[in-house]
């Protein structure tokens, strides 16, 4: 169904959970504007943004740069008009042990992973709050609460995202503000970072299954731009299970990825020794590597508790005590397991 028309900024647009958000405002008839660094990845996905039915503007910026992503808000505006939905989504990371991560590389993360949200949610909050509307919607992750190993800059990141957002929202209802904010929290997702990431692990990399498609995650984000009066979404049961657990019992947790946070994290074959890695410059400058990654034969296309989360009343109470219950128990489980 074509909506009304609006002007949605995305920012990581040109691969995974950016260009299928993307695509699926572009579905609905929007006007998007694709902020990413590589040039390969931003044409290929204005290419399917027109397909689907919207209309694209692909802005080149590094959301580390703040003048750069405020002249990109000026340029979007004065081509597209006023911003209605800015989604922040763009982030590098390290897949490495922290004592292996150099200072200038976890500086650099945290430059793109949460400054760059910073920066993003500033350049659309000085337009829209001047308009008293507009959506800000922050793409965050399970590992916004629970802070796994091998990825020390991009938890803290997304930690860091997540207090942020929080301060902000309290700031926007004191002031009654028209504009609004939220911030969806993502399970494991089939992108092409695993495949770009800068990595120092022996063998490849890979999601922690459950992994969902990216389509999933943009039916989220959409979703909560439509609907920002809710201050968080999760999305995937094990998102949900892993924030309830690390409510009930995170020391358990500790003890359980401490064991097996090292082997899920990595599959059985080697690592390329010339596997590309973005953290500097984007591994798509050339190359388009679409909206997906290597896993789609493991990868699910629908969360249940994306719809729970979405739909308050009976059910989603019902689905929330139920996980809590499971939550519980595997923190029994886990307790027995560590005693072991």
């Amino acid at each position: 169904m074509k909506t009304v028309h609006q002007v949605v900024v995305v920012t990581g647009a040109s691969g995974g959970i950016g260009r299928a958000t993307a695509i699926e405002f572009g579905r609905r008839g929007a006007t998007v504007a694709l902020l990413a660094r590589g040039q390969a990845g931003l044409d290929g996905a204005a290419t399917e943004v027109e397909a689907a039915g919207g209309t694209a503007l692909t802005v080149p910026v590094d959301t580390s740069d703040f003048a750069a992503v405020d002249a990109a808000a000026d340029r979007v505006e004065q081509e597209l008009g006023p911003i209605d939905v800015w989604v922040n989504v763009a982030f590098t990371s390290v897949f490495a042990p922290f004592t292996q991560i150099k200072p200038e590389e976890f500086a650099r993360v945290t430059a793109v992973s949460y400054l760059g949200y910073v920066y993003g949610t500033m350049a659309a909050l000085h337009r829209m709050r001047s308009r008293n509307r507009g959506t800000i919607v922050q793409v965050g992750s399970a590992l916004a609460y629970r802070g796994i190993p091998l990825q020390s800059a991009y938890c803290g990141a997304k930690h860091a995202i997540q207090g942020f957002n929080e301060s902000l929202r309290c700031e926007l209802l004191h002031e009654h503000s028209g504009v609004r904010n939220t911030m969806v929290q993502m399970p494991a997702v089939n992108t092409p970072q695993f495949s770009w990431v800068l990595s120092r692990l022996p063998k490849k990399a890979q999601p922690v299954p459950p992994i969902y498609q990216p389509e999933v995650a943009a039916r989220a984000v959409v979703h909560a731009a439509d609907h920002p009066q809710r201050r968080e979404y999760w999305v995937g049961g094990s998102t949900a299970a892993t924030l309830l657990a690390n409510a009930v019992a995170p020391g358990l947790l500790d003890a359980y990825l401490a064991r097996t946070g090292f082997a899920s994290q990595q599959t059985n074959e080697q690592r390329p020794a010339d596997q590309p890695a973005n953290l500097w410059e984007p591994a798509d400058a050339d190359k388009d590597f679409g909206t997906h990654g290597a896993f789609d034969h493991r990868s699910k296309a629908r969360s249940t508790q994306l719809w729970a989360s979405q739909h308050h009343g009976p059910v989603a109470v019902g689905a929330a005590a139920g996980t809590l219950g499971l939550a519980a128990v595997a923190g029994v489980l886990l307790g027995r397991w560590v005693r072991r």
